[in-house]
């Protein structure tokens, strides 16, 4: 297996040969390289994958980074990775929780335009962000879309929610659909096809999923989730495979093209996504929305390459929310 030094490399050469010529990441990146760098607040990068995502999304001119931590742990970790950390403003604070909350300070005085998760727990993350008197709550229910580079597929795969909400009811999965739309129109890739998924793509009262998917198709219809084309409840197979929907019998503009897949409960998506990590080799980006900004939030054990497409969408959604809040003023 690569180093995560010998693959940072190979970030920094797009247009080496192989898959990395050809990701879907490296023309998010490049997109997002073509903008503002956005002022990003980074929660306790105190490893060697965190503190390199940070560094060299700084150095593609991607984000602003303001690093939350620990200084001595942080200068310790770029010393033994020789990342140079010098340029950036850190602020020195004593452990995770302290660099979670002082974060969220940092956003809600307006000195940040996302945030970006570092080497600390995402419940030690999530518990400042969502805090009641304190957090970053919006009318929107929070939820992760991860977005998954599928060698084997021609488009980006979105898959929401397997990262947050365990088993959303209806008015949930709402705003998780909302929020799924949402990111995907405003990083630049157009209207999206969004498939309600479940086991079959038949409404019984057997299985519930059928039913909330029939619900929020209906919703889209009355306007209460807008952007994007629904259809559900589909089955995996038939949601992604055009034969697999024209031997169903299933005619719709998302049938066999969805590229959003609305899972029913955190577990199918969790398993879902980590099924085409690990068997079908691809790579997933992350991002918390429906806070009062985008949160990059990846595993501790994501590539840097995944970190850098995490922060390459964030920085798209913020900047598309920045033009949006600019006319708005006008």
């Amino acid at each position: 297996m690569p180093s995560q030094r010998h693959e940072a490399k190979s970030i920094r050469d797009i247009g080496a040969a192989g898959h990395a010529s050809e990701s879907k990441y490296d023309r998010l990146i490049a997109r997002a390289k073509r903008g503002q760098a956005a002022r990003t607040i980074v929660v306790y990068p105190c490893d060697e994958t965190s503190l390199r995502g940070a560094t060299e999304a700084a150095a593609l001119g991607i984000i602003s980074p303001i690093l939350i931590g620990p200084a001595v742990k942080i200068h310790r970790v770029a010393r033994e990775h020789e990342l140079d950390v010098s340029q950036y403003e850190l602020v020195d604070v004593a452990h995770r929780d302290a660099a979670a909350v002082k974060a969220v300070e940092l956003i809600r005085a307006g000195q940040g335009e996302l945030l970006m998760k570092g080497s600390l727990h995402t419940d030690e993350l999530m518990r400042a962000v969502t805090a009641s008197a304190t957090g970053l709550r919006t009318e929107r229910r929070i939820s992760h879309v991860f977005i998954m580079d599928v060698p084997t597929h021609p488009e980006t795969l979105f898959i929401t929610d397997a990262a947050i909400n365990i088993f959303p009811d209806l008015d949930a999965k709402r705003d998780i659909v909302q929020n799924a739309i949402d990111l995907f129109a405003q990083i630049g890739l157009g209207k999206p096809r969004v498939a309600i998924l479940s086991a079959v793509e038949t409404v019984t009262s057997k299985i519930p999923s059928t039913i909330d998917a029939a619900a929020l198709c209906k919703m889209a219809d009355r306007g209460q989730i807008i952007g994007g084309i629904l259809d559900g409840p589909l089955a995996f197979d038939n949601a992604i495979d055009p034969e697999a929907a024209r031997i169903k019998g299933i005619h719709s503009a998302v049938a066999g093209r969805a590229q959003i897949l609305v899972v029913p409960d955190l577990e199918a998506g969790n398993m879902l996504a980590k099924n085409l990590i690990f068997l079908s080799k691809a790579d997933s980006a992350g991002i918390v929305l429906g806070a009062r900004v985008p949160i990059v939030l990846t595993s501790r054990a994501d590539s840097v390459r995944s970190r850098m497409a995490s922060c390459a969408a964030a920085v798209l959604y913020a900047a598309a929310r920045r033009k949006a809040a600019n006319v708005a003023a006008v």
